[in-house]
């Protein structure tokens, strides 16, 4: 991913000196295994880890691949440019390229893991403190982008808070699940290795062995991965959307922190446009770019091929690293984003009482109304109020059928806010706990 989205931690994880340093403690930690086993002389194993404090030459190895044609024999070919030949003759013993590969690829996806589980983490706390800070906040629902019914700032950052707790829940699940590590030779059936190897490798690493792989391991396990992350890259658009309309200029209900000498337009000074929450729309395609080749890989030929493989060397630190970036993006928005409750009210009062339309249908039914008169009587009301701005109250007052079947104070008794918000803590201790 290119600089400019993304962060040196989940960079690092991603980097060419990283993956050498893992294959090598693949390859150490695979000696050790098989020394104890008495399979290879333990001083050879003892001596692959002179190279532990090794910064591996990326160029050196690059330059012995452009020979070899072959990633893992290049760097193999440059350990034992440290290690000695020697030494390094029983280094790989009985492995393939796979055992390596998918093993350090599993490694850094649970690195990666780890670290969009801490962003997640960040993005529930700056949620649930905006969700309670505007828990009374009353601004108006929308369906279809219409006027509905009233509803609260504090349900809306709540609403996100649930959906991203789920997302939490989904990404630890899918982290355990690519937990794993395949040290199980050609087409894996341990055929010139031992199963106690790779039990040994994956202790180290902090994996668990596949229970059954083929020459590598199932890839079924890393759609599950990017589909998770696919889910969550949607979420942070849902919440970008929203706060997109909320600071269209007819809204403007909440909106993206403008910062000192922050400009917003190259031709229009007046201009504050949400360019954040418009780049984490952008962002979350690209993560979601990455599902359908990471499902696509599921189906391999046989024990193996490697049609996976370029795929993964793509779409690993590009959706790992974007979405990493646009987790911490969204922290900062939600945490330094501003709400204006007024505008919410003067939004609402647009249409003067016409968001109370379904409890004033309500009241007629249990009047005895049939639902159809009800429906029809409601409606010819609020019609007026979209044409003529007139206030809704005022039209049900005037209108004889309604006051027959409800009364004066009965139409008035229906315009109280607080009708629509006496069930907020309740929500609220669904989502949040007491």
């Amino acid at each position: 991913m290119i600089p400019r989205y993304s962060r040196p931690d989940m960079v690092a994880i991603w980097s060419p000196e990283t993956k050498f340093k893992i294959w090598y403690e693949i390859e150490a930690h695979a000696c050790d295994a098989q020394a104890d086993l008495g399979v290879i002389p333990r001083e050879n194993a003892d001596a692959v880890w002179k190279a532990k404090d090794v910064d591996f030459d990326v160029a050196r190895i690059d330059e012995i691949e452009a020979v070899t044609k072959h990633d893992v024999i290049a760097f193999l070919t440059h350990l034992a440019e440290h290690v000695g030949s020697e030494e390094a003759r029983f280094v790989h013993q009985g492995m393939t390229s796979s055992d390596v590969l998918d093993t350090c690829l599993n490694v850094q996806l649970v690195r990666s893991a780890d670290i969009l589980i801490k962003d997640m983490e960040g993005l529930l706390a700056a949620l649930k403190k905006r969700a309670i800070e505007h828990k009374d906040t009353v601004r108006v629902g929308r369906s279809h982008g219409i006027h509905a019914e009233p509803t609260t700032m504090g349900l809306t950052f709540a609403r996100f808070y649930a959906e991203m707790d789920r997302n939490l829940n989904r990404l630890k699940a899918a982290r355990e699940e690519i937990a794993t590590g395949a040290i199980s030779g050609a087409v894996g059936t341990f055929a010139n290795i031992d199963p106690a190897v790779e039990e040994h490798v994956c202790e180290k690493l902090g994996l668990k062995p596949e229970p059954i792989s083929t020459q590598v391991i199932p890839r079924d396990r890393h759609a599950m991965f990017f589909a998770v992350l696919g889910v969550i890259a949607s979420s942070i658009e849902n919440v970008a959307i929203e706060i997109r309309h909320m600071q269209r200029t007819e809204v403007l209900e909440g909106a993206e922190f403008f910062s000192m000498g922050q400009k917003g337009s190259s031709a229009m000074p007046h201009k504050k446009n949400p360019v954040l929450t418009e780049n984490l729309t952008g962002l979350a395609r690209l993560v979601r770019s990455a599902v359908i080749p990471a499902m696509e890989n599921v189906a391999l030929w046989h024990e193996r091929d490697i049609s996976h493989s370029s795929v993964e060397r793509a779409i690993g630190p590009d959706a790992c690293v974007t979405l990493d970036f646009a987790l911490a993006r969204l922290t900062g928005v939600i945490d330094k984003m501003l709400v204006f409750p007024e505008n919410m009210l003067d939004n609402m009062n647009k249409f003067p009482g016409l968001v109370m339309s379904q409890r004033v249908l309500l009241a007629l039914t249990q009047a005895g109304v049939s639902r159809e008169d009800a429906y029809v009587m409601v409606q010819r009301n609020a019609l007026k109020v979209w044409e003529f701005r007139t206030d809704f109250r005022e039209e049900l007052l005037a209108d004889g059928d309604v006051v027959k079947a409800l009364g004066e104070e009965g139409i008035n008794e229906k315009f109280n806010m607080d009708y629509h918000t006496k069930h907020v803590d309740t929500i609220f201790k669904r989502v949040f706990g007491e």
